[in-house]
């Protein structure tokens, strides 16, 4: 049992809904979206930016604000809301010196009128940046990816009913089991794209005027894959050879993904979360772990609820 709601100067209105309902969230980069079609009556009035809620079982699912409207010849409204993460795609000019991500985030939502919940102290002190000119998305995941350098450890950020979250992975993990029985269809790809067996990293040193070398690098990956080189100049004062051994144990692995679809619903999933995949018979091994959930779309009709997922991971 589901229920929408949207809010117009006070007013709520529970709207008659044509077809299905589709909730989107993605890892990384991407606001949480709702689209549905709602049919005109008399009685309904909503605008561009009026706040919807959309609830499932009783459980808090989204609450966002109508982005999109689109209407033809039938009496039909199409429309298309984003949770508050939408607004971090405007761009904005960043100057800080000692803060953690978690800080940055919360300044950030502080600046831009943004709510927030709970926000996961990152512990890495970020000693100086500049961020000119970039999207509000691409400072913070800058300090996120710079927190994964230093800590190994990765966070999602989202929206969560409102306010905005940020987790660790690790605490993101569901005890939901996914495998071919469960799925309409699936498709399964191991690729050494965006994998890495050698990591080179350079830092200019202004003090002593020398480019320091830092490289981590795996023999048996290498004669197996050939060399895969990762470089990148780095300009954060920080521990050269910690931050190459860790991108070295992270993407040292081959790149594995999984979509599915059409398997059963279950509301806890999205992006960022990680689901258990078991699938006995691959070929190449037999996959039974926890996949990284990189988007999902459930889907909403009468009583059914349905979801396509794209997972990824190293192994």
């Amino acid at each position: 049992m589901y229920e929408l709601v949207i809010e117009n100067n006070k007013t709520l209105y529970s709207p008659l809904i044509e077809g299905e309902i589709k909730w989107t969230t993605e890892r990384q980069g991407a606001p949480g979206k709702l689209e549905f079609n709602v049919l005109k009556d008399e009685i309904i009035n909503f605008q561009e930016g009026n706040p919807v809620w959309f609830k499932v079982d009783d459980k808090n699912v989204f609450l966002g604000f109508v982005w999109a409207k689109k209407r033809g010849k039938e009496q039909i409204i199409s429309v298309t809301a984003y949770d508050q993460l939408r607004y971090l795609k405007y761009k904005d000019t960043y100057m800080y010196s000692k803060k953690k991500a978690s800080d940055l985030i919360r300044m950030i939502a502080a600046d831009h009128e943004l709510k927030v919940g709970d926000i996961e102290d990152t512990g890495y002190v970020i000693q100086q940046r500049i961020r000119d000119n970039e999207t509000l998305f691409d400072i913070i995941y800058d300090a996120l990816q710079l927190t994964f350098d230093n800590t190994k450890k990765l966070y999602c950020l989202y929206d969560d009913f409102g306010k905005l979250t940020l987790k660790n992975l690790e605490s993101m993990k569901l005890d939901l089991i996914i495998g071919e029985e469960t799925a309409e269809d699936f498709d399964y790809t191991t690729t050494l794209d965006d994998v890495y067996n050698k990591v080179k990293l350079a830092y200019d040193n202004e003090k002593t005027g020398k480019r320091e070398i830092y490289i981590a690098k795996d023999s048996n990956t290498i004669a197996s894959w050939g060399v895969l080189q990762y470089f990148e100049k780095i300009d954060e004062k920080t521990n050269g050879q910690l931050k190459a051994d860790t991108l070295l144990k992270y993407y040292n692995k081959k790149n594995r993904s999984f979509s599915i679809k059409n398997t059963l619903g279950d509301v806890r999933v999205r992006g960022g979360s990680s689901v258990i995949v078991y699938l006995p018979e691959l070929g190449d091994m037999s996959l039974q772990n926890y996949m990284l959930v990189e988007s999902v779309t459930h889907r909403f009709s009468d009583n059914e609820h349905f979801m396509d997922l794209k997972l990824k991971g190293r192994m």
